[in-house]
């Protein structure tokens, strides 16, 4: 293979990469406490190829990872891939029954894990053939450690072969679903579509070789899997990995990223950091010089928005707040290199995005699912389009049905559903058309907005639709207090809301307040109640009349991804939460008003019910 031949499997494509510059850092953690060149990269991919082979692992067969993001993935996953296997992760919180399920569908021969979850694993039952443990020297027994897998490499093995005889239709990876209801669906990625969507992606938004990115996210999400390791594979980004989610923000000035995606969650706990950050600045002149950049930015922002010219002078004042408070702002929080940022997974309030462009962070909105590869629909940034989620992909067809239902057709579409012929056919037709299940509309440049889930669709008792998300966004986005919205309607005379406060900025609060954070005592307190009254009254100004919430509960728990109420892509679980829920939801119904049951309002002097 010559460098200027383009790669038809992953395979080809990371020996391609590792030959640009071979002593370039490909993956590092935060401060370079461990780094790795694409030179090390590559021979340490070569020894666990031969030590995946001579454990039997053969093109076809697959592995599954169970590990925190961490620098080993990489040679270990590009190994398997070498010797032609599907290579795919576990989410590291699956209970042993769960863990079952999935190695069972994916018919998964080996494992590779951290000691910790050796345990779980050998307590679902799966039928494994090796069990390998990357922690040194913490092999539990009948196991075997990374190093002595890579000891069993014959020296005979024919590394080159192995990797030249992957196919571009091969099954590359699994994607588990997010399993809102019964278990998860495999769904079956190619290297040929893994390239495609590479492809499409820097069509739009640009990748270079030695671009910086993160990998915080769980391996077994497409989201990081795509960006964090195809991309890398693809196009030689540097990797910096972070082990704890909960250190993103510490590790992006360390990182400097060129390219960068988050989930909406992320981009809001980052939203509220910068806004404590300003409210909490002790020195009262770099206070106000701070607000009243970040209110230029904004009132810029508007402005374009509204497709409205900026007046000289406000972009005057723009000229010199971005010299004096936003550039810096970037800087300290690690996106002065900043091209391109995306943001996906799930709906994310446009008002959110709309800070960040006042910041001068320019985020694209992306859509897609994993039964489309990732990313099916981008588009650079643009003000004027806040709330769409970009242009489909270059390549790929799709069509709106009459109720508004987008289907895609093309080279992104899943190869299937592992093992599961009929879900397959449902999803995709003979002609080769994917039911989303999303609701969009389509404007006349042909930007795309998601409207909602088709199947989650609202219909009160007088027949009108509505799309929850739309209400729930509009609710997150008035308060950081507000971590979970679940809106209540369906069949309804007016819609309610179940609320879950978010912990971070819960402990916040209790902090201000000198109090506990515990949030049982956090939902009934006076000042807290009446913030979130006023912040659901603030979303229902911008809601139509049927939308709008006309009563409230704020719940003494916190939902955590993958608990009952969020799958771990932090998307909601709407029908068990019905159920979960079911008293706490008739209460919200009962007249006269139930104790513990609010109505919202914009008086923040607003006083709690006597006995609430």
């Amino acid at each position: 293979m010559t460098i200027e031949e383009a790669p038809h499997t992953l395979c080809a494509a990371f020996q391609r990469t590792a030959a640009v510059d071979p002593d370039a850092i490909a993956l590092r953690t935060v401060g370079d406490s461990q780094t790795l060149t694409w030179r090390q990269y590559s021979s340490q991919v070569r020894e666990v190829a031969a030590g995946f082979a001579a454990l039997g692992v053969r093109r076809g067969d697959t592995v599954a990872l169970m590990m925190a993001n961490r620098v080993d993935f990489y040679p270990i996953d590009v190994g398997a891939q070498h010797v032609g296997a599907t290579s795919f992760s576990i989410y590291n919180t699956l209970p042993p029954s769960a863990i079952a399920y999935v190695l069972g569908n994916a018919k998964a021969k080996v494992v590779v894990c951290e000691a910790e979850y050796v345990g779980r694993i050998r307590e679902s039952g799966a039928l494994l053939e090796q069990i390998v443990v990357i922690d040194a020297g913490m092999a539990p027994a009948g196991t075997l450690t990374l190093d002595q897998m890579k000891a069993l490499g014959s020296p005979d093995f024919d590394f080159d072969a192995a990797w030249r005889s992957v196919r571009p239709d091969d099954v590359a990876t699994l994607i588990y679903t997010s399993g809102t209801t019964g278990n998860p669906k495999g769904v079956e990625s190619t290297h040929a579509a893994l390239l495609f969507e590479a492809s499409a992606v820097c069509w739009i938004l640009p990748i270079e070789f030695g671009d910086r990115i993160t990998s915080f996210m769980p391996s077994a999400h497409i989201a990081d899997r795509m960006t964090a390791l195809y991309f890398h594979m693809v196009f030689g980004t540097q990797v910096t990995v972070v082990a704890d989610v909960r250190q993103i923000a510490a590790a992006l000035p360390d990182c400097r990223p060129t390219i960068w995606g988050a989930v909406p969650r992320v981009w809001e706990k980052l939203k509220i950091a910068v806004e404590r950050a300003v409210s909490n600045e002790p020195d009262d002149a770099r206070r106000n010089a701070l607000e009243w950049g970040l209110d230029v930015g904004a009132r810029r922002i508007e402005m374009l928005r509204a497709g409205l010219a900026v007046p000289e002078e406000l972009e005057h004042d723009f000229v010199k707040a971005e010299f004096t408070v936003l550039a810096p702002m970037r800087a300290e929080l690690g996106f002065d290199k900043l091209r391109w940022a995306v943001s996906g997974a799930a709906p994310i309030p446009a008002d959110t995005l709309a800070f960040f462009a006042g910041l001068g962070l320019q985020i694209s909105e992306i859509w897609g699912m994993s039964e489309l590869t990732c990313i099916a629909s981008a588009a650079p940034a643009d003000p004027a389009k806040l709330g769409t989620v970009g242009k489909i992909v270059p390549g790929m067809d799709m069509r709106v049905a009459n109720d508004g239902e987008l289907f895609v057709r093309g080279p992104l579409v899943m190869k299937g559903y592992r093992g599961e012929p009929a879900k397959t056919a449902d999803a995709v037709d003979a002609d080769g058309w994917l039911a989303t299940g999303d609701v969009v509309s389509v404007d006349p440049d042909g930007y795309l907005t998601v409207i909602d889930r088709k199947k989650e669709l609202i219909i009160n008792s007088s027949g009108k639709n509505m799309s929850p998300a739309t209400i729930e966004n509009a609710i997150k986005a008035a308060s950081s207090l507000i971590g979970g919205v679940a809106t209540i309607g369906d069949a309804r005379p007016y819609n309610t809301a179940l609320i879950s406060l978010d912990p971070e900025a819960a402990a916040s609060f209790a902090a201000t307040k000198e109090i506990r954070v515990d949030s049982a005592s956090l939902a009934t307190d006076r000042d807290m109640i009446a913030t979130i009254a006023a912040a659901i009254a603030t979303a229902n100004a911008d809601l139509s009349r049927v939308e709008q919430i006309k009563r409230f509960l704020i719940l003494p728990t916190f939902w955590e991804p993958g608990g009952d109420e969020l799958t771990l892509t932090m998307k909601l679980r709407r029908k068990p939460i019905a159920e979960k829920y079911a008293l706490e939801i008739e209460l919200l119904y009962r007249d006269p008003l139930a104790q513990g049951v609010y109505e919202p309002t914009a008086d923040r002097t607003w006083e709690v019910p006597v006995g609430s």
